[in-house]
C-alpha cells in the first residue's frame, strides 16, 4: 500500500478523467490526498472525495500565488512540468475555509505557504512576500484551531519559511502536539541542515518524481530517518521516470518509493510499509 501525499486531481487538466484516473490507482493499492490551491480546487478536492467511501481524502487551503492576479508559467527546464495559467487574485476567508475543512473528508491545510520565485519583481516585493506570510500564519492557525497538519509549499523563501515556523510554535505551544508531526515541507528542496531544523519543529518532508532523475537528495535520502518523510506526485506536475514529458498521476508515486529503496539500500517492502504506515498516521486515515 501507498499513500500519494499530495496529488492534484482536482486542476481543470484532469477534468475529462480524474475518476478513471483515481480508479487507476486505487486498484493498485494506492491512496491519495487531492490538495486545493485556492477555494474553487478546495471544494473540488472535496467532491471527488466524498464520492469514494475509502482512500480518496482533501486538503483545503489558499497557495500563495493566488493572492494576486498573475501569469504563472514553467518551461520544465527543471523537469517539474510544464504548466502556464493565469491566477485571480483570491482573499483569504477564514471561516469559509473553516467551513470545508470540517467536512469528514478534509484531513488537512493546504497547500498554504510561500512562493517568492513567482512574485512580479517589477511590484512592491516587501509588501508582496509580506502578503504571503500573513496569510500563511492565518492558515496555520486554521490547521492547529481544528487539529489538521498542514501541508507547506516553499519556493525560493526557505528562511522566511522557517522564521515563521519557529515563531508561531512558540506562540502556540498549546496547541502544537508533541506526540505527533503537525505539517510537513512538500516537495522539499532543501538540503541535510534544513531538513533537520523542520524535523526539530515536529515537522516531516515529502519527496516527488525529481529524485528518480536528479541526485542532488540522494545524500540526504540516505541519511534521513525513514519515518521522517512521506512521497507524493505533486500531479500533474514532477512526472517520475520512466514517465518524464507526461501527465503525472497517483499511480506513478511508487516509482518515488523504489528510489528512496535503492538510496537507501532497503527492501522496497520495507520502505513501503514504514512509509505507508508515516503517511496513514500523519493524515488519521
Amino acid at each position: 500500500m501507498l499513500i500519494d501525499t499530495h496529488c492534484h486531481l482536482n486542476f481543470a487538466v484532469f477534468k475529462d478523467d480524474a475518476d478513471e484516473v483515481i480508479r487507476r490507482a486505487l486498484n493498485n493499492d494506492t491512496w491519495m490526498i487531492l490538495v486545493g490551491s485556492e477555494y474553487k480546487t478546495s471544494g473540488r478536492a472535496l467532491t471527488y472525495a466524498n464520492k469514494y467511501q475509502k482512500g480518496v481524502y482533501a486538503a483545503v487551503g489558499l497557495h500563495p500565488i493566488h493572492l494576486e492576479e498573475m501569469q504563472v508559467e514553467n518551461d520544465d527546464e527543471n523537469g517539474e512540468g510544464e504548466y502556464n495559467f493565469k491566477t485571480r487574485a483570491e482573499e483569504f476567508n477564514y471561516d469559509n475555509y473553516e467551513k470545508l475543512a470540517k467536512f469528514e473528508k478534509a484531513v488537512a491545510i493546504g497547500e498554504i505557504g510561500l512562493d517568492y520565485y513567482h512574485l512580479d519583481q517589477s511590484g512592491d516585493l516587501p509588501a508582496l512576500k509580506h502578503r504571503q506570510q500573513t496569510v500563511f500564519i492565518q492558515q496555520l492557525l486554521l490547521a492547529r484551531n481544528l487539529d489538521l497538519p498542514a501541508i507547506i509549499h516553499c519556493r525560493q523563501a526557505h528562511d522566511d519559511l522557517f522564521s515563521i515556523l519557529t515563531d508561531f510554535k512558540k506562540e502556540y505551544a498549546h496547541i502544537i502536539p508533541n506526540n505527533r508531526p503537525w505539517g510537513v515541507i512538500h516537495c522539499f528542496s532543501g538540503d541535510e541542515d534544513l531538513a533537520w531544523k523542520y524535523f526539530n519543529l515536529g515537522l516531516l518532508i515529502s519527496f516527488t518524481g525529481l529524485i528518480t532523475f536528479s541526485k542532488q537528495w540522494d545524500d540526504l535520502i540516505r541519511k534521513v530517518p525513514l519515518d521522517k518523510i512521506m512521497v507524493e506526485t505533486d500531479a500533474p506536475y514532477m512526472t517520475p521516470e520512466p514517465f518524464r514529458g507526461q501527465r503525472n498521476e497517483p499511480l506513478l508515486v511508487q516509482y518515488v518509493a523504489q528510489r528512496i529503496a535503492e538510496i537507501k539500500n532497503l527492501p522496497l517492502e520495507r520502505v513501503l510499509e514504514r512509509v505507508f504506515a508515516t503517511s496513514k498516521a500523519f493524515f488519521r486515515l
